[in-house]
């Protein structure tokens, strides 16, 4: 099972490769049980989990910025706030 194959949440090139997988599975409406369009399918999986890969180290990327920000703003505060006990 695939994630939504909306177009909308894809780039072009896996836009492409769906727009195969459901010509092939409109042309076999019987013969993509066994088998007939995996070779497409295996291509839009590959680009799919590629997608993600890239969406995931973006993610990673702008965490660490912000938890960099906010050590930043925390030294900020404890150098400002005069220490009483």
């Amino acid at each position: 099972m695939h994630s939504d194959l909306s177009a909308h949440l894809h780039t072009p090139e896996c836009n492409q490769l769906i727009d195969l997988l459901k010509n092939c599975h409109e042309e076999n409406k019987f013969a993509k049980f066994i088998g007939v369009c995996n070779t497409i399918d295996q291509q839009v999986v590959n680009c799919l989990r590629g997608e993600r890969r890239e969406r995931s180290r973006v993610n990673r990327q702008q965490a660490a910025e912000k938890q960099r920000r906010v050590q930043e703003r925390m030294k900020q505060f404890e150098q400002q706030e005069p220490k009483s006990n």
